[in-house]
């Protein structure tokens, strides 16, 4: 066929699609892949023991088991092999930064860059005046006419505590710490060296509300030269000293104190460090510096001060703190307490914005990167400090801790959110990759969309098996013997981010973060720290109306007071950063801004509708210029006239309206917030739209199967479902219920997702391949043969049987051991009877399982259900069954633990146990334990689908 014959036939082919309605466009097709939409992992260097020959192995197994990237943090290192090496933003350790971004790039891998080692950020070149510093306090008490006889000091009585449990003494550690040449052995967590603190200042007040200054007449011996005027005199001691926060788990050259969070010039002068260290050298692929989570104060004490703190604080607030020092310290009237340790909150809450997110924001631009991070744990609004960078990431397992990220990003219109996944997930060598797509769908479905796991360590190609680990389970290593069906949970994890990393949230509702009531909430420390709901939020009206919106299925965003003077109306409608929103909720809090309070005002009056739980807020916080502010705000909330209609209450504001109840669902009917069906039939969702209509994840977080209708507020065109595990696709099955609205059918097997697209335009294509029974499942029943193909200790010899069980239950002592992967092989006949396809089902599968049938590959199935569809074309009349199955790394390293085979040969922490029962003096052990399940439990069944 010549060239025109070609063209002329493609012309013909085409006009025939567009004929009979199959046009391209009107295809439904999975989003494109790129190396964002790819799960990336956390990628320990430990002891930057590393060369470019194992980089480059390394690196080639991320790409081929379907990561996108990696996040470069060097940590402690590994015992016996420190003559490699090599000090942190060294010379030689950026000549092998340099060798992975280009060898990164050659491979398609994104990289980001931990801007220290371990966390949180600090180092040997963080010096005494830039470190993290508390404050300290004494009072003395003076008549008037007398001379205070004790000397004004603060002896520190000096401590130490090591994150290996071996004791370290002041003998041991020089001073500074920094001189010591042996700080990755020593392993310091924390150090107070002992002696005298500085006095900062010293106020003298008298039961007359007289208040002096007495710091300029304390002398170097401690000794007041001063005699109290007529009256009683409190004096206040305020000592400042180095809180002595080591980085915790640091790398080789990294060792040192954490820094001064508050410090606009510690922040600076860290900083310095990076751009003499990457001067001459090309880090142009990297995308993103980040941070760890804050984790200064999980230390004794708290770093609660920074040395130009009350100028700052005067600046901010308007007044001397130094006159207020009983209210700081809850010695004075409760409520004159509460304003002025919720000043003091939030102005170390504009400190760590401004002087260090802002400020590292400002660096990072300056190398033109992003910024990747995570703002909980710390002393400030989380909301905030997120909204700055560009990647907020967030941790842990549950829901409305994710939302915190999950929120800012949405709220200040970030694209990506991410997560450090599966954190100490179970105990050590425990977690299936199926326990790991369990928590994924959870990060999914509370907003993240860009996945790093937790974590992966460089470990050389010939390093001994288990090869080097990291201290918090997962080990995702090519070494676990999941690792060769671990393309299977990252092809998954990839379709599912193609979707969720398109497009808008499409939620409802933005609830008002009341942390101005913890701020104002007196206690025994001076900071609070704010994770999620945990501590701060249990059992209040916030923590309440959060999980009740998440229960009931309603779509929700936390906002803070800074996010809310960028909201703008259109129409009923409120605006943030592009994303629209129905109404604003406030949670029964207590307390808020006159200026958060005047805007939501203003909001109201051009049409929007704001939501009261319970009651308004009752007050400002703050103690300057109080009855102003005061005054403002009553005047404000005098305007609102309430009326009863409907079971709440409601007052009008020029085009919108106020609503106050105790019904949360009266409360959202009243705004029209859209309420989705599937949660009251046990579903759990995420929606988001995009250019084509909206998606909906939905996953059925049940141990049973579902099939069912489900309506869904929507009047597109067409639905598509989209299976991401099985890369299957197809319009869905629709009809209408008999009130009009949109069902859409579905089957979930139990922790199966599915996502819903719906499309403005009309679709057509093919119809999604749902599961239709054509008779009852049969068992494959006879002879199978187990062959143990790679792991060990030893490969064991094959067995064959009759039933399947565990192979620990079918053989001798090196079956028990065994970790790796065995090859099950049996024949069978073909069903009788005709089908479309068939289901095999595998029953019980300890861990994972890939699936042969005659030759061919049929799928990879990593739980928690083990089902493949095999077309009926593969089948023949009589079959060769193999099922590859990898088990977990337990079985193994309970034979290395029961025969001493060291294998913890890591410094700082070394191993620890996540749960005490499997610690011995301080280090996880499995010696106890005896060989878990493993390989095809089954029973292994066919049924016939139509």
């Amino acid at each position: 066929m010549n060239p025109k014959q070609k063209t002329l036939r493609k012309l013909i082919l085409a006009s025939a699609i567009v004929a009979h309605g199959f046009a391209a466009t009107a295809q439904i097709n999975w989003p494109a892949v790129t190396n964002v939409t790819k799960p990336w992992t956390r990628w320990w260097w430990e002891g930057s023991a590393v060369n470019k020959a194992d980089l480059t192995w390394n690196l080639q197994q991320y790409q081929q088991a379907g990561l996108g990237g990696v996040e470069l943090t060097p940590i402690y290192g590994v015992e016996g092999y420190e003559n490699q090496f090599i000090n942190f933003l060294s010379p030689q350790w950026m000549q092998m930064f340099s060798y992975t971004l280009n060898e990164s790039k050659r491979l398609g891998l994104g990289v980001d860059l931990a801007n220290g080692t371990g966390w949180p950020f600090g180092g040997p070149w963080v010096k005494d005046e830039d470190a993290s510093k508390s404050i300290f306090y004494k009072t003395f008490n003076v008549k008037g006419g007398e001379q205070l006889s004790e000397a004004v000091e603060y002896k520190n009585e000096g401590f130490i505590r090591t994150a290996n449990n071996k004791p370290a003494t002041f003998d041991q550690v020089l001073k500074p710490v920094w001189t010591n040449k042996n700080l990755q052995a020593l392993a310091l967590d924390q150090i107070q060296y002992p002696g005298k603190l500085s006095l900062k200042t010293l106020i003298a007040y008298s039961d007359k509300n007289e208040t002096v200054d007495l710091t300029t007449k304390v002398d170097a011996n401690g000794k007041l030269n001063w005699t109290a005027p007529t009256g009683n005199w409190t004096l206040y001691a305020l000592f400042q000293g180095l809180h002595g926060k080591m980085v915790e788990r640091a790398a080789p050259g990294g060792e040192g104190y954490a820094i001064d969070h508050f410090s606009l010039n510690a922040a600076n002068n860290y900083f310095k460090k990076f751009d003499a260290s990457f001067k001459g050298y090309d880090i142009s692929y990297l995308r993103s510096f980040f941070n760890d989570s804050y984790e200064v104060d999980d230390a004794r004490g708290q770093s609660n001060w920074t040395p130009d703190f009350f100028a700052e604080f005067i600046k901010r607030k308007g007044y001397d703190l130094k006159t207020q020092l009983p209210a700081l310290f809850g010695k004075d009237t409760q409520e004159k307490n509460s304003r002025v340790i919720y000043d003091y909150r939030s102005v170390i809450d504009e400190l760590l914005l401004e002087h260090f997110t802002i400020t590292w924001k400002k660096w990072a631009g300056t190398k033109g990167k992003m910024l990747r991070n995570q703002s909980h744990g710390s002393p400030a609004n989380t909301l905030d400090l997120y909204s700055v960078v560009d990647i907020p990431e967030t941790e842990g397992t549950d829901i409305l801790r994710f939302k915190f990220a999950t929120s800012a990003a949405n709220v200040s219109g970030k694209q990506l959110v991410s997560s450090e996944s599966a954190t100490w997930l179970n105990e050590h060598f425990l977690s299936s990759w199926g326990d790991v797509k369990k928590i994924i769908d959870l990060y999914f479905l509370g907003g993240v969309n860009h996945i790093f796991y937790h974590g992966t360590e460089y470990s050389p190609k010939e390093a001994k098996w288990p090869g080097w680990l990291f201290y918090a389970a997962v080990h995702f290593q090519p070494t676990n013997p999941q690792w060769k069906d671990f393309h299977a949970l990252n092809t998954y994890i990839t379709r599912t981010q193609s979707f969720l990393q398109k497009g808008k949230p499409d939620n409802d509702v933005l609830v008002y973060y009341p942390i101005v009531d913890r701020y104002a909430e007196p206690g025994n420390v001076m900071l609070q720290h704010f994770d999620g709901m945990e501590r701060n939020f249990v059992n209040t009206d916030f923590e309440h109306v959060s999980k009740w919106m998440v229960e009931k299925g309603y779509s929700f965003d936390f906002f803070s007071e800074r996010q809310l003077q960028n909201f703008t109306n259109n129409g009923n409608n409120i605006i943030s950063s592009g994303n629209v929103y129905r109404t604003i909720l406030l949670p029964a809090n207590k307390l808020i801004n006159e200026k958060a309070f005047s805007q939501i005002m203003k909001l109201a009056e051009q049409g929007a509708t704001i939501l009261v739980y319970k009651n308004l807020p009752q007050d400002v916080p703050g103690f300057n210029q109080l009855d102003a502010r005061r005054k403002t705000f009553q005047q404000l909330i005098g305007r609102l006239k309430f009326a009863t209609a409907n079971n709440v209450q409601q007052a009008t504001v020029g085009k919108g309206k106020f609503v106050v109840s105790d019904d949360m669902e009266a409360l959202l009917q009243v705004a029209k917030v859209r309420k989705e069906s599937y949660a009251e039939k046990g579903l759990s969702v995420l929606r988001r739209k995009n250019n084509d209509g909206t998606i909906w994840l939905i996953n059925n977080r049940t141990d049973k199967p579902f099939e069912e209708w489900i309506e869904l507020n929507s009047n597109a065109a067409s639905f598509a479902l989209f299976d991401a595990m099985t890369g299957k696709k197809g319009l869905a099955k629709i009809r209408k219920n008999s009130n009009g609205a949109i069902e859409v059918l579905l089957q979930l097997q139990s922790f199966e997702s599915i996502i819903v697209q719906s499309y403005t335009v009309k679709k057509t294509g093919e119809a999604f391949p749902y599961k239709e029974t054509n008779g009852t499942a049969q068992e494959i029943k006879g002879e199978w043969t187990i062959n143990f193909l790679e792991g060990g200790p030893a490969i064991p010899a094959a067995i064959t049987t009759t039933q399947l069980k565990s192979w620990t239950e079918l053989g001798a002592a090196d079956v028990k051991h065994f970790s790796g992967t065995a090859k099950y092989s049996i024949s069978f006949a073909k069903p009788t009877g005709t089908a479309g396809s068939y289901l095999l089902d595998l029953g019980n599968v300890d861990e994972t399982a890939e699936v042969i049938l005659n030759g061919k590959k049929i799928a990879t199935v990593i739980g928690p259900v083990f089902q493949c569809v095999i077309p009926a074309s593969a089948m023949q009349a009589n079959n060769k069954l193999e099922i590859i199955v990898a088990n977990l790394m337990a079985n193994r390293i309970i034979y290395m633990d029961q025969n001493n085979l060291p294998w913890k040969i890591f410094y700082n922490t070394n191993m620890p146990a996540r749960k005490p029962e499997n610690a011995k003096k301080g280090i996880f052990t499995a010696a106890a334990w005896s060989p878990l399940s493993s390989g095809l439990i089954g029973p292994v069944t066919l049924t016939s689908l139509k």
